[in-house]
């Protein structure tokens, strides 16, 4: 059965290169717009978030001018705000950060950037803290998948997807070349600057070019008690240096067709302040990464019909870890870890009808990767190739589409046994329906069955990784409401977004003790997680000079831990899940002056999966408050902010003995010329 469907899928990953597609959605590399008119939208009041009702999944959106308001310093900062999901955050500005949702595991959120994954085979997460928001236009965040059957088989191949969408270099008639620099500063001894210069080659291609450096000692005060006392310390070995610098290129080719080229490449070096326990509050870890990725796209239309997107990345990752708490022969433990994949999709639609389209995506990825330093260490290589076959149909005020996933992998490692080839097919049904022709009212459901592979360290790492580990699997139903309306009355835009849903997670990968009471990863876990989102958006006219905007998010959420009904945590509440979450925003814009208020709140968890008084933590809940003005001198923009985060100065872990830093300010200044 699985050489049978590796042939199906080779062949498909041949013939859809015979095929054609398009992304309806990719924009001219230049726009003409004017520079009083270009001005004029950048001080006008916008809509804080927004919900997409006519995706059909449910989707949360912050883009533009709402990302700027914001009190944020990167991507994860900025996704607090959705509803649905939770941040793991270790704390300062060098402090890891990834994101969960609905409770399903980190390593079920895909994270894609200008339209293609990233990934990282060696732990499957993504550190979302690494993204700073100054080259990010948008941010989407779906469940179950993009609403869109024109994409990589990539897309269709995780539980919730987070898409990331760069700035693309815009330009005012009779005008080659603009650029923004900006420079952050504050507490924790932050000091970055930026800058970004975009330019027009020609009438068809243009280039941007974004760079920063970060740096922070990153000491903060923080409160620590242990049962017996309760006193204030300062968090050590928390400092960061980070450079990012990222190229791109845009064309538009002489037939419509258009493509991008990017370059990335990221450089950090961070200290690991670690857990506080027992009264350790320093601890002698750090790290170095190095991640460059080259990608790019190209996207054409062949007639009425036929579309197509081609997509191709190469990444390398470096990580460099010591631990001075470990000493070994050669003196304190010190690793080193290479990554390198390699990625090609091809995705084509094709319109059968007016209201009927299909399509197909096949995509091929290699992941390699090696430890310099460590002895007998299994150097695995793992072969991935994905086929997607989609339908999508318009009958009249009802949207179903429909795809079903085909997956093999195969794995073989230089020494010790590989891990299980595997081959799977899973299936996705989405639908949407408009009750009323003239209302913005939208009814969604949807089903889907999504597996995810076990990661390099699950299978390989050390002592406790085990290659016989199966994959998780997970399978999601959903039910939702949205409404939206706009009017030139008191309430200028109105959207009320609720959704019903149930997912189970079987064979969940946890560390459990193994052979001769030795810790192994293994597939004994199981979840069954209850929830309900909703969130309300209003923008009332509450004076005739001044544009306000309010949005409300909130979370009910039971994820149970089903693995084992005889032990004593049975249906218990698994480990950081809050039954309880939300956020408020609260915006006011008057002329030149913007002020911005954003309370987040998280209920009471339990940082174990057995929920008794010994492992609880208490609810948490920050309220930051951030100021804007802009004005124009000499015909440039000149924006001027400052942000006090953390405003009551509350003491908080998001993950136990982590402490979160108190309060704390930042102050930017941006010029675009």
């Amino acid at each position: 059965m699985k050489r049978r469907l590796y042939i199906l899928l080779s062949c498909l990953a041949l013939a859809s290169q015979h095929l054609y597609a398009q992304d309806k959605g990719t924009p001219a590399p230049a726009a003409a717009v004017s520079k009083d008119t270009a001005a004029a939208r950048m001080l006008q009041g916008v809509t804080i978030f927004s919900n997409k009702i006519n995706s059909v999944s449910p989707v949360q959106t912050l883009s533009g001018r709402a990302l700027e308001k914001m009190n944020s310093l990167s991507v994860a900062d900025a996704v607090r705000f959705f509803s649905g999901v939770q941040l793991k955050d270790y704390g300062g500005l060098g402090g890891l950060k990834t994101l969960n949702v609905r409770s399903m595991g980190t390593n079920h959120v895909g994270v894609f950037y200008d339209g293609i994954q990233l990934g990282n085979a060696q732990n499957g997460t993504v550190d979302l803290g690494r993204f700073s928001l100054d080259n990010i236009e948008q941010i989407d965040l779906y469940n179950a998948q993009k609403g869109a059957i024109l994409q990589p088989a990539k897309g269709f191949a995780s539980a919730s997807a987070i898409y990331l969408q760069s700035r693309k270099p815009v330009f005012a008639e009779g005008e080659n070349t603009h650029g923004k620099v900006a420079l952050k500063t504050g507490s924790f001894g932050l000091f970055n600057p930026s800058v970004r210069l975009e330019q027009r080659l020609s009438d068809k291609v243009s280039a941007v070019v974004s760079s920063e450096w970060m740096h922070g000692h990153g000491r903060y005060q923080f409160r620590y008690t242990n049962g017996t006392y309760d006193t204030t310390a300062v968090r050590q070995n928390a400092g960061i240096d980070a450079a990012r610098v990222e190229a791109g290129l845009f064309g538009q080719l002489r037939d419509s067709s258009t493509w991008h080229a990017k370059v990335y490449y990221y450089n950090s070096s961070r200290g690991l302040p670690g857990a506080i326990v027992s009264n350790k509050f320093l601890n002698g870890q750090h790290q170095w990464d190095r991640n460059l990725f080259v990608q790019t796209s190209y996207n054409k239309r062949f007639g009425r019909r036929y579309t197509m997107q081609l997509n191709a990345k190469y990444m390398y990752d470096y990580v460099r870890y010591l631990d001075t708490s470990i000493i070994a022969d050669y003196g304190a433990l010190m690793n080193r870890y290479r990554q390198n994949e390699y990625y090609f999709s091809s995705a084509n639609q094709y319109k059968i009808t007016d209201f009927w389209d299909v399509a197909l995506s096949a995509d091929f990825q290699l992941n390699e990767m090696t430890a310099v330093n460590l002895d007998r260490f299994a150097i695995p290589t793992r072969y991935t190739t994905l086929a997607a076959a989609a339908t999508q149909l318009h009958l009249g005020q009802v949207e179903i589409q429909g795809n079903i996933l085909a997956t093999v992998i195969n794995e073989k490692t230089k020494l010790y046994n590989a891990g299980r080839d595997y081959a799977a097919l899973r299936p996705t049904v989405l639908a949407s329906w408009q009750p009323f022709q003239q209302q913005d009212l939208k009814l969604r459901a949807f089903y889907k069955s999504i597996f995810r592979m076990p990661t390099f360290n699950d299978m390989y790492y050390s002592t406790i990784g085990n290659p016989d580990l199966r994959p998780e699997h997970t399978r999601q139903y959903n039910a939702g409401v949205g409404y939206t309306h706009n009017s030139k009355g008191f309430i200028r835009f109105f959207s009320l977004q609720t959704d019903a849903y149930y997912s189970h997670v079987k064979d969940k990968i946890v560390a459990a003790p193994g052979r001769n009471f030795q810790w192994m990863m293994q597939n004994i876990g199981s979840v069954d997680i209850y929830g309900i989102d909703a969130s309300v958006q209003v923008s009332p006219q509450l004076l005739s000079q001044v544009n306000t905007d309010f949005s409300i998010k909130y979370t009910y959420q039971k994820a149970l831990d089903a693995s084992e009904p005889l032990e004593v945590n049975y249906k218990d509440q698994i480990a950081y899940v809050p039954v309880q979450s939300g956020s408020f925003i609260a915006h006011a814009s008057w002329n030149k002056w913007d002020i911005n208020y954003s309370f987040i709140y998280v209920g009471e968890r339990y940082f174990l999966n057995t929920n008794i008084p010994m492992y609880y933590l208490e609810p948490w809940y920050t309220s930051d408050l951030s100021v804007t003005t802009s004005f124009l001198l000499k015909g440039n923009l000149i924006k001027l902010t400052g942000e006090l985060n953390n405003v009551f100065n509350q003491y908080y872990d998001v993950v136990i003995n982590y402490p979160m830093p108190g309060r704390y300010y930042r102050l930017t200044a941006s010029i675009n010329f």
